[in-house]
Order: structure tokens, then sequence, then C-alpha cells
């Protein structure tokens, strides 16, 4: 099987494939249940999605010091604090530089890649080898809304206070902040495209705050 970033790993011990495709069809999104709210909330303007079930990885590494992980995620580290390498759009495989020393892998969810959050987290940690850091599989720990269409920076711009134009927030930027009151990362995906990504148990506040944002647009 073929990891995320093209590593060849095992899958969960003692798990055919067909059992775990039936475990997977089992799962429930964190928006589960907020779907038509999202689609009768959306309009010409702005639109509301769920990306559910992508794999998410944390990274603590020292950067220049984290041993053997591009190989094992296909691509280099992102540049610098706030960038994302890989696809930045969105798309495939991609890892954003959160803070100094914190990165977060992002792939596609496992029902697509055969290759399962945990299996592919393993393989990261071996990859780091002995050096300083941790890897961790993230992925139950937060959901992904997609926020996009003309309106979407001006709905975004109503309760985030960082400066989202273009110059300063470009397409493939990504940062740990605040929406409101609730902590949630922002990745600009598009030049009309965002991702939010609040922790699962936030995910019916942030849907519900964000369609208050989207109503004068409808």
């Amino acid at each position: 099987m073929t990891a995320p970033g093209g590593t060849t790993v095992e899958g969960p011990a003692g798990s055919s494939r067909g059992d775990r495709a039936r475990v997977l069809g089992l799962r429930r999104s964190p928006a589960n249940g907020l779907e038509h709210e999202m689609l009768r909330g959306s309009c010409a303007a702005v639109q509301l999605r769920e990306v559910p079930f992508l794999t998410q990885v944390a990274i603590r590494a020292t950067p220049g010091r984290d041993g053997t992980l591009a190989e094992v995620l296909g691509l280099d580290l992102p540049s610098r604090v706030g960038h994302v390498s890989g696809g930045a759009d969105g798309r495939g495989q991609a890892v954003l530089w959160l803070s100094p020393d914190e990165f977060l892998a992002v792939g596609p969810d496992e029902a697509d890649t055969g290759v399962s959050p945990e299996a592919y987290a393993r393989e990261l940690a071996e990859a780091l080898g002995s050096e300083p850091g941790q890897v961790v599989d993230v992925s139950a720990n937060r959901t992904t809304l997609e926020l996009s269409g003309a309106r979407a920076r001006s709905v975004l711009e109503k309760s985030c206070e960082l400066d989202l134009h273009p110059r300063v927030f470009p397409v493939g930027a990504a940062v740990a902040t605040l929406l409101g009151s609730t902590g949630v990362i922002l990745w600009r995906t598009g030049e009309e495209t965002w991702r939010v990504m609040p922790r699962a148990s936030f995910t019916t506040h942030v849907v519900r705050w964000l369609l208050d944002g989207m109503r004068e647009y409808r």
C-alpha cells in the first residue's frame, strides 16, 4: 500500500481490506447531520461544506534536524512558519508549518489511499529516528470545513483579526488563529477558497458561526 507521501507501508495488523472498508463505512464525521444546514446556508456568493476524514499527522521536529521525514512525506518541509509545502491548494499531500517546531501533515482520506493514519504516523516516527521530536496521528482531532466563493474572505473577516488580504495572506498560507473565540487552523487553498479546521468538538459551533456570517449574502 502507498502512504500519502508515496511510501509503501503495512496496513493495520490482522485486518483485511474488506474488514477495514466496513469499519470506514461506519464512520461519522464531526459535521454529520449539518449537511442540510450548510447546503441551505450556501448561495452563489459563498458556500460552506465539510471535507471529512482527511489524514492529519502532527509532527514536532527541529527544521534542519528532521531525519528522513522528507523522504517519507514525499516533499520538503515548508520554508518558513505560516507556509505550506506540497499541495498548497489542498489537493494531495501537504505539510503546514504552524509554529517554530510544529508541523501538520495533511493527506487524503484513508478510504482513498488504503493506508491508515496510524500506519502513516508510525512510518514518519521511524523516519524521525533519534532526532528530538514527536509524531502523532491527530486525524480524529479536527475536521476540515471548506468556505469558498467571492464573499468567503468577507465572512472570515467578520470574526478573524488577521489581515486576510492576498498581499498578506496568499494562497498556500496557513496559520493557527482564532475565529471569534474558537481556535482553528486557517488555510488559504485558492483565491476564493479557504479551509477552516476546528477541533471536532467545536465543529457544530463553527459551522453555525460561519453560516450566521454568510446570512447577509443569501
